[in-house]
Order: C-alpha cells, then sequence, then structure tokens
C-alpha cells in the first residue's frame, strides 16, 4: 500500500480502533486459481504476540479454510470514507486551486491463518461476537435464546479461523496535507453531508 509519511498511521491505539470500529475485514488469499477475497466480521485482541489475533468464523461449505491453513494472508479493514468536493475549501473560492480527493482510514493486517475446528473455539467466538453486536440492542440476542439442537446444527456447519498479526500497517487519509482552514471547511461540508465520522476524524488531525 503506497502510505506518504503524512498520511501513515503506526499507533497500536489507533489501528485496534479503525478494526474494532468498522470489523467487517476482507480476508485476502492466494491459492492455485490465484486470488480470492472474503468478506468476514472479525474479532480482535491486541495482546497475543506483538500484534495480536484476529478471529473469525466461515461457512464450512467455503474453501477458504482448507486452500488457506497455514498461509500468509492479509485482512483489509476500511474505515471512516467519503469523496471530498473542493467545494469545501475556503481557499477554493479565492484561487480555483483545489481538486477533488477522497479521505478514508484503512488497516491491512498482514498474517498467517491457522484453522479452528473445534466446537468450543467456534461456540465461544460465536458467543463474543454476538455479545458486542448485540450490545446496542434493546433485548440483546443470545445464543440461549435459541433451541440448543438448533445452535449445535449452527455450528457444525461454520469452521473458527485465527490469524496471528504479523504487521499492521495503518493509513489515514485525513487532509493532513492541507492547511486548518481548508481542512476544517471540509470537514464541516462532510458533517453537513452525513458523515459525521470522517468529519471527526479529520477535525482530530488539528
Amino acid at each position: 500500500m503506497y502510505t506518504p509519511t503524512h498520511f501513515a498511521e503506526t499507533r497500536p491505539d489507533e489501528l485496534a480502533r479503525i478494526l474494532r470500529a468498522h470489523p467487517l475485514g476482507v480476508l485476502v488469499t492466494h491459492g492455485p486459481e490465484g486470488l480470492d477475497a472474503d468478506h468476514l466480521p472479525f474479532e480482535y485482541d491486541p495482546e497475543p504476540g506483538p500484534h495480536g489475533v484476529l478471529t473469525a468464523h466461515v461457512a464450512r461449505a467455503n474453501p477458504v479454510w482448507q486452500r488457506s491453513a497455514g498461509s500468509p494472508v492479509m485482512v483489509v479493514f476500511r474505515g471512516a470514507q467519503a469523496y471530498v468536493s473542493p467545494n469545501g475549501y475556503p481557499s477554493k473560492h479565492e484561487t480555483h486551486r483545489q481538486v477533488p480527493t477522497w479521505n478514508y482510514e484503512v488497516v491491512h493486517a498482514h498474517g498467517v491463518l491457522t484453522v479452528r475446528d473445534d466446537e468450543r473455539f467456534v461456540r465461544g467466538m460465536v458467543g463474543r461476537l454476538t455479545r458486542r453486536h448485540e450490545a446496542s440492542q434493546t433485548k440483546p440476542w443470545k445464543m440461549s435464546d435459541a433451541p440448543p439442537d438448533y445452535i449445535r446444527d449452527m455450528l457444525a456447519h461454520i469452521v473458527g479461523i485465527e490469524i496471528a498479526v504479523t504487521a499492521l500497517v495503518g493509513k489515514r487519509k485525513l487532509s493532513q496535507n492541507k492547511d486548518r482552514r481548508d481542512r476544517e471547511g471540509a470537514a464541516d461540508a462532510l458533517h453537513a453531508s452525513g458523515h459525521a465520522e470522517l468529519a471527526q476524524r479529520m477535525r482530530e488531525q488539528a
């Protein structure tokens, strides 16, 4: 990934924030038939190893867990992002020396994929994933809400995967190359158009 110095993000807490706030990752693998990508919700634990561990599950019918076991993989996590119009820059209206761009946050997690095909691991992982994403519901759904035999059957149809992360490469393109006035003007325009998260991240650069 091309990452100019002023857009590079290396702080572990910021990288973890993006992974947790935007957990749907793109698992990129390479097999006999070339490159492939699977879109999976991941859980991130920063504690094990130097860069943490990612866990997820895939359908048993998905060949990725057999094809990629023990192989190097990459997971792409995309955070806040949006098109940025030159109209948001105050200087554009004075000099017209601005062009459109796209601002975004992204993290590439590199590592090696391990298959965890055991019911205890998969049950625990699904339980954690469910608790986290159901937390905002008025009445959070729990695995125990469903009949035990149904849950056992559902779990039998998925396989756990674990990725020991060897590197996290982060990029936050948030108009750091613009002066403060133009950056704040663009952030105001993005907030008004419904991109509040990206606007907030841009303002934090100040």
